[in-house]
């Protein structure tokens, strides 16, 4: 479990290695508290995140849930680049 600002997340999916706590920390914004994943790739040594919401919203564009991760690592990230996938764990899992 990773701690970034208060939220409990879990490590769901780390790909070549893209997670560095420290450097998420850094580039963390109080924006993504809002979504239910963090998505964090790798390009020209930047990290960049992007937030998605669970499948289970309704109201949120399916472009911005979580089934729409392949469409974007594929479509916004650099071929092959190293990311990770991040699960913000609700009250009951903490």
């Amino acid at each position: 479990m990773i701690e970034l600002f208060g939220k409990m997340y879990e490590l769901v999916e780390d790909h070549k290695g893209g997670f560095q706590e420290s450097v998420v920390k850094e580039r963390y914004s109080d924006i993504l508290a809002k979504y239910d994943y963090i998505v964090g790739d790798w390009g020209y040594d930047q990290l960049r995140l992007k937030g998605f919401y669970d499948n289970k919203h309704v109201k949120v564009p399916v472009d911005a849930k979580i089934n729409a991760l392949e469409d974007y690592l594929y479509e916004y990230c650099n071929f092959g680049c190293a990311y990770f996938v991040l699960r913000k764990l609700t009250a009951k899992e903490q």
